[in-house]
């Protein structure tokens, strides 16, 4: 299988750059994962689309601020840090732009000292360990620094940090949101419970990886980087009623696929755990626990569009957004949304 299969052309327009104020009220394309069939709604109409004893597996974690500017100390020359996974200690793995001069021993130097910052090694791919100094909680010095670390396609900082977050996010340690999940507002879920489905509620922390570009031809060549996840008894025990009552397993975003997918024994059961993940899904996988899955546009030659192709068939889903580029559907992170069934 090779990574051209999974290209198509985007005018950069399509490119959403900011969230809608109502998040419920971008679009929806529904497709259907048998026949190819399409059909257009609000993404709040999804409500229509769940039926009772279907469980709803939601990401609950929350993106950190982690991106942060600082200055080299002794020259002063500006150092942009992106905290990618926590270590042991203060240290964390993090991306160095330029990396070239961020060598063992460099010190970084954030918002006059409040932070301060030790490369102590450089790791695969050129990323590197920083050792953090600071008094307080780290936690609140970085919501006070750090900048939301926007997908590179998305071209400002945004004015509010909490339109990159989910409604329901709770669990700390994400580089990236689970984009899928920035639709739903407290009142649609309430809604989509009084109707009688459950909603699990799982945690990845999401990784840049979810945004690096497969380089290689072949994709089974493509290495996935590793993403911590938990889930508890209580999701474990919804997702596995649902299954056990026939009722559908429908996960928001891939992230919560992933989750899932990475944590079923084969005999498609969950139990309560936690663990690290690099699961790669493309066409020819088969789904244990996953029915049917609400995502957002992905980019082309992306793992993501793998992924929705393992579910729906890649001429399916190469034929859907089509159709979304022709009806000016918005694109990627802070764009519209598909239900497949």
């Amino acid at each position: 299988m090779k990574r051209q299969d999974f290209y198509f052309d985007l005018p950069e327009e399509l490119i959403a750059q900011d969230p809608l104020e109502d998040r419920s009220s971008s679009r929806l394309l529904v497709l259907d994962k048998e026949t190819g069939e399409t059909s257009h709604h609000i993404f709040k109409e999804i409500v229509d689309y769940l039926n009772p004893g279907d469980c709803l597996v939601i990401n609950d974690t929350k993106v950190i601020p982690a991106r942060l500017i600082g200055a080299r100390e002794g020259t002063g020359a500006k150092i942009e840090v992106l905290l990618l996974k926590r270590k042991e200690n203060n240290v964390w793995e993090t991306l160095v732009k330029p990396g070239k001069k961020a060598r063992p021993g460099t010190r970084i130097v954030f918002g006059e000292g409040l932070l301060v910052g030790e490369v102590i090694d450089v790791v695969e791919e050129g990323n590197r360990l920083i050792k953090f100094e600071y008094e307080g909680i780290f936690e609140e010095i970085l919501d006070q620094l750090g900048q939301m670390p926007l997908p590179p396609y998305i071209t400002h900082q945004l004015e509010d940090k909490n339109r990159y977050q989910t409604v329901y996010a709770k669990h700390t340690g994400s580089a990236a949101a689970p984009t899928a999940g920035l639709h739903f507002t407290p009142e649609l879920l309430k809604q989509i419970e009084e109707k009688g489905i459950d909603i699990a509620r799982v945690t990845l922390h999401v990784g840049l990886g979810t945004f690096r570009p497969v380089k290689v031809d072949d994709i089974l060549e493509h290495h996935m980087h590793s993403e911590f996840y938990h889930i508890d008894a209580e999701a474990a025990e919804k997702i596995n009623r649902a299954k056990d009552n026939g009722g559908r397993v429908i996960c928001v975003g891939t992230t919560s696929c992933r989750t899932v997918e990475s944590a079923a024994d084969e005999n498609g059961r969950l139990r309560e755990c936690s663990g690290w993940t690099e699961i790669f899904i493309y066409p020819g996988y088969k789904f244990k626990i996953l029915d049917a899955l609400i995502t957002n546009f992905h980019l082309p030659e992306s793992t993501l569009i793998m992924l929705v192709s393992a579910l729906a068939g890649r001429e399916h889903v190469l034929n859907a957004y089509q159709e979304a580029i022709q009806k000016r559907y918005r694109f990627f992170s802070f764009g519209d949304a598909m239900f497949i069934k």
